[in-house]
């Protein structure tokens, strides 16, 4: 049975503008221009200044009368108006670009840093198997498990997949055996624990490339009976098991850990490195903090002149017909689309130096001195009631930029931290009890380091009253292990 009823919602809608607005904020700058870029090969109405020509006269059309920049639908009876001067801005006046271009010579923001050419790591593998003296069939079952590594250079997948791999996507009928002895020859390539089937087997193959040594020769017996002893650090029971004094595990200990766990790293060439550009630049002038905004936010963009001209033909054409006016509503749409875009960036810029002026005021003292004891409790909320503005808003401009300063260039979000009370009352950034807790983990003795209740301790002797479990989740998010993993001989 069919049912009917009203029903009353209250419902928040984001305009088109608003949504380009929210999109360009949580660009970071190092992505801004190739959204830029984006946006001027999609709009013809858009145009970038920096790559036109500066030096055209001011005034391109001079018997134009601004007031013919409207025209008249003669069939309809209505005036429908299109204002130029809405869209265009002068070509020697960069309102909002010019502002912040405060850092340095453009050319030099420019220049890309070269890339050392430099073999990759299974070019490298390949090279070498191309030198042996091999028959075609152990030279194809080479490059079959040359081309099954992964890469941290161990081989994952099993011994009989090659062997069916080989059979049906090269046609070669091979033991396993076979495989096996070829797989000993490429583990005996450069760089060495290449071919590895597990970190035992990679460790084994670097120490038994200089089995010479003593000293190896023991490390080999730790690696190869007692390597869960090792990697938990139970030295008491190795030293037990292999009746080795303190001295001699320590030498053997030392072998180990100057082996490489994952030899696919060491010829790989990372040519795609994440580059950080700061979207901000706090400079200190004798006890001021001055606040710049990186020009590479601040686009030199205007709308075209050329549309201005579509508009002339049109209101000087004799007759209207359904093409022409077809293609001034195409025209209109794109000088709508490129007078939004321009708006969205502005609108970007205050945003952001508005959001970072706020931080800057808000931690003043530590943009002074740079020491993390100097922070505040600062959440997102903070700051979103300073700016009058939502959190969301700041969360974006949080978690995507950077500010440099003189003590280096910090993400937004790494200002934010949660308030702890001290035995005083006074509330503190829980950035400084992670300090205190570096600095002491860094300053213990390896022979026997601080467990997490002797670290509870020394935090409430210094007024700190937190738990022994707030302060395993310190200890977690600065990525050190717990005590027995940091122990050392």
């Amino acid at each position: 049975m069919l049912k009917q009823n009203l029903q009353q919602k209250l419902l928040q809608k984001l305009s088109p503008q608003q949504i380009q607005f929210i999109k360009l904020l949580q660009v970071p700058t190092v992505s801004l221009d190739t959204r830029i870029k984006e946006e001027l090969e999609e709009n013809p109405a858009l145009e970038d200044l920096s790559l036109t020509n500066l030096n055209e006269p001011e005034d391109q059309y001079p018997d134009r009368d601004p007031e013919e920049d409207t025209y008249k639908d003669e069939e309809k009876g209505e005036a429908d108006e299109f204002n130029i001067d809405d869209y265009l801005q002068e070509d020697n006046v960069n309102e909002y670009g010019s502002r912040y271009d405060q850092n340095g010579d453009d050319d030099d923001e420019r220049k890309e840093i070269p890339i050392a050419v430099q073999s990759s790591f299974f070019e490298s593998l390949q090279q070498q198997l191309d030198l042996l003296p091999l028959s075609d069939k152990d030279f194809r079952i080479g490059r079959q498990i040359i081309g099954s590594l992964d890469d941290d250079g161990y081989l994952r997948r099993p011994i009989t997949s090659l062997t069916d791999d080989l059979a049906f996507s090269q046609n070669v009928f091979a033991e396993d055996e076979e495989v096996e002895d070829m797989l000993k020859v490429i583990q005996g390539f450069d760089p060495a624990g290449v071919g590895a089937r597990s970190l035992q087997e990679c460790l084994l193959i670097q120490l038994r490339k200089k089995e010479y040594d003593p000293i190896v020769k023991k490390a080999i017996m730790v690696v190869e009976h007692y390597l869960d002893e090792f990697t938990r650090k139970h030295y008491d029971k190795l030293e037990k098991s292999l009746n080795m004094s303190s001295d001699e595990l320590r030498g053997v200990v030392n072998e180990i850990l100057k082996l490489n766990p994952k030899p696919g790293d060491s010829n790989e060439v990372n040519t795609k490195q994440m580059q950080v550009i700061p979207d901000f630049h706090i400079s200190n002038n004798d006890g001021f903090l001055i606040l710049t905004l990186n020009s590479k936010n601040a686009p030199e963009l205007r709308v075209s002149r050329s549309y201005q001209e579509m508009f002339e033909h049109y209101e000087k054409a004799s007759s209207k017909d359904k093409k022409l006016k077809e293609a001034v509503q195409f025209v209109k749409q794109k000088l709508d689309s490129a007078k939004w875009f321009i708006d969205a960036i502005k609108q970007r810029q205050q945003t952001l130096l508005k959001t970072m002026n706020a931080i800057m005021q808000y931690q003043y003292e530590f943009f002074l001195t740079g020491d993390d004891k100097n922070l505040k409790p600062m959440i997102l909320k903070d700051i979103a009631d300073r700016i009058n503005m939502d959190i969301s808003t700041v969360s974006r401009v949080a978690n995507s930029k950077y500010v440099q300063t003189e003590f280096g260039t910090f993400l937004l979000k790494s200002f934010f931290s949660e308030a702890i009370q001290t035995e005083s009352g006074e509330e503190v950034s829980n950035k400084e009890v992670k300090k205190i807790l570096e600095e002491h983990i860094g300053n213990e003795d390896k022979q026997h380091p601080l467990a997490d209740e002797k670290l509870t301790e020394i935090l409430k002797d210094a007024g700190y009253n937190i738990a022994r479990r707030t302060v395993a989740k310190y200890r977690e998010q600065m990525n050190i292990p717990v005590a027995r993993l940091r122990r050392e001989l």
